[in-house]
């Protein structure tokens, strides 16, 4: 566990450091896009228009399980090797693990709806928070494009970060490209569109249940990083009460949890309804206390505090490794 431990922190603050260099994922394939060129094989092939929906729907069970399960064998031979090569190995496995972590790409992306709102305006921040969102940015005004991108910033503190750095404590390799697999599965074929919603069902649920836990442990981080910030325990508590009330109300069983949090960090209300394309959802307040006229500085303080939360982590791990050793 002690190396396990060691390889997640330098994957970690690899990542935090590097982040995903454009340079050199337009010389080479990122995995993820390979993950999904093979979900999409299992597409095309398996949810074809003229098997029955009933079969649309077994075929997605049989998919996302053997997605699942070439995964885990792949993420076991790659440990192995790791193992077997030493040293050299487990910078390499640190490198894999850097590679599905997403903590600078993400404060990158949503960095980049602050700036373009600053310099740009709001037909920049539009554009810039249609790359990180799915509804439509056309119907949203200033405030509502910086609710967006902090939105979409505490959802993937879970996803993109909390989720994957668990899995890969509980089990390794194995674990980090299974959870991957099945994250990425649920973006491409877990939505309730015609086409998908049979065949998705399996990804849809199956991502529901691997983030059950980090979502809760995503909010539970982000409440303690804003105490620890502010030096006040009673500040985790409050946070934690309205995570507690609001995140059950969200649409989703998971991303309310880690929003509901950074909502009440930055005192902020976040949900509410939304468009998407023709679809409007008629989605909860969030922290219907906080302000709803959310500013540019508001993304500015989520950043700054999942950069405090993704600390947070860092530190519990070294301290995790100091305790195991003999």
């Amino acid at each position: 566990m002690t190396l396990r431990l060691a390889i997640l922190l330098a994957g970690t603050l690899i990542d935090r450091l590097v982040g995903d260099p454009d340079w050199l994922w337009r010389r080479t394939t990122h995995p993820i896009v390979l993950i999904g060129r093979f979900i999409d094989i299992l597409d095309r092939g398996l949810n074809r228009p003229d098997i029955p929906e009933a079969g649309r729907r077994r075929n997605g069970f049989l998919a996302i399980g053997f997605l699942v399960a070439a995964a885990l064998v792949a993420g076991g031979l790659i440990s192995a090797v790791s193992r077997a090569l030493g040293p050299l190995g487990w910078c390499v496995e640190a490198l894999i693990v850097a590679i599905f972590l997403a903590q600078k790409s993400l404060i990158d992306h949503v960095r980049a709806v602050e700036t373009a709102l600053a310099d740009g305006g709001l037909v920049a921040g539009r554009r810039a928070v249609s790359m990180i969102v799915g509804r439509d940015p056309d119907q949203l005004d200033e405030a509502g494009v910086c609710r967006a991108a902090i939105e979409s910033l505490a959802e993937n503190a879970s996803d993109g970060f909390v989720a994957p750095f668990l899995w890969y404590l509980l089990l390794g390799l194995p674990g980090l490209l299974a959870y991957k697999t099945i994250n990425t599965a649920d973006s491409m074929i877990g939505h309730m569109s015609e086409r998908h919603r049979a065949f998705g069902f399996a990804a849809a649920r199956l991502d529901d249940w691997v983030n059950w836990p980090a979502s809760r442990l995503a909010a539970l981080l982000i409440a303690v990083a804003h105490g620890l910030s502010r030096f006040d325990f009673r500040a985790i508590g409050l946070v934690w009460k309205i995570v507690r009330r609001d995140a059950p109300s969200h649409r989703s069983p998971n991303a309310g949890w880690p929003e509901a949090a950074v909502a009440a960090a930055i005192d902020v209300a976040l949900g509410g309804p939304r468009r998407y394309g023709a679809l409007i959802v008629d989605a909860p307040p969030i922290h219907r206390d906080g302000r709803r006229a959310a500013t540019p500085q508001d993304i500015g303080r989520a950043i700054a505090l999942f950069d405090r939360t993704s600390l947070l982590v860092m530190g519990l791990t070294a301290l995790l490794i100091l305790l195991s050793l003999p």
